[in-house]
């Protein structure tokens, strides 16, 4: 953890009720803080040279009725279902990215060595990776999405997960194999590191827009090309020291 980062864990449950929490959560400590004369930030690369902050989302499928994870058969193996779902997010992970790093500064959190993923490679109790999937018995077989930021939209980031996942049960989506030792050292399957990248994939992603709608990725990518092209009006202090005298 960076200076002053704290990492706070929300219980397992129904999607939609969890991305209320941690709107309200937000919320909360924003006030909280302002109230004792300091701050509370939610960006996802505050401090230069310390790690960023993300929200990690864990996520398993259970039936309606008796809550069995079908992420895990019987004796606890990895079943069909889990690795398509995978092969989902390691598909289409990177079209989500606007919903993962909605913010010009999401990107500078997705560095190598930074504790940050920067592919969809995905592996068991491997934290290089942006699909982890945690040591657990066979009720808590889940996979984590360890490429949001801690600036998301909760519902709109949980949705796309989701989403991804969902399309790779539907076409039975087979991912790759699991990753062992460093994904960092690995320059396949990246992900976007700049935010038109990311709207520009967003944009041709025909199964998305199909699950989320072309109306809200039209709206989105357009909301998020303004935000960018307001960034790109602003000279930052670097350009200055590095360039105004020595160039």
């Amino acid at each position: 953890a960076g200076p002053a980062q704290l990492e706070v864990n929300f219980n397992h449950g129904d999607a939609m009720a969890l991305a209320d929490m941690v709107m309200v959560f937000k919320r909360v400590c924003r006030e909280a803080a302002l109230r004792h004369d300091v701050y509370c930030t939610f960006m996802a690369k505050p401090i230069e040279g310390e790690a960023g902050s993300a929200m990690h989302i864990h996520q398993s499928i259970v039936k309606a009725r008796g809550g069995k994870n079908i992420f895990a058969d019987a004796k606890g193996k990895d079943t069909e279902v889990f690795h398509h779902y995978v092969g989902g997010l390691q598909k289409h992970l990177a079209s989500a990215m606007p919903l993962f790093a909605p913010n010009v500064n999401s990107y500078r959190r997705l560095r190598a060595d930074s504790d940050a993923p920067i592919n969809t490679h995905w592996g068991f109790e491997n934290r290089t990776v942006g699909l982890r999937v945690p040591e657990s018995d066979r009720k808590g077989r889940r996979i984590e999405n360890r490429v949001p930021g801690v600036d998301v939209n909760p519902y709109l980031a949980m949705a796309a997960t989701l989403a991804c996942g969902y399309i790779g049960m539907r076409d039975k989506i087979e991912p790759n194999k699991s990753m062992e030792g460093n994904a960092y050292l690995v320059k396949s399957q990246g992900l976007p590191r700049h935010l038109p990248d990311a709207l520009q994939r967003l944009h041709r992603c025909k199964e998305l827009r199909e699950i989320l709608g072309d109306t809200f990725v039209d709206l989105v990518i357009a909301v998020k090309q303004a935000e960018h092209d307001e960034y790109q009006d602003v000279i930052s202090p670097w350009e200055r020291q590095h360039l105004l005298l020595n160039v």
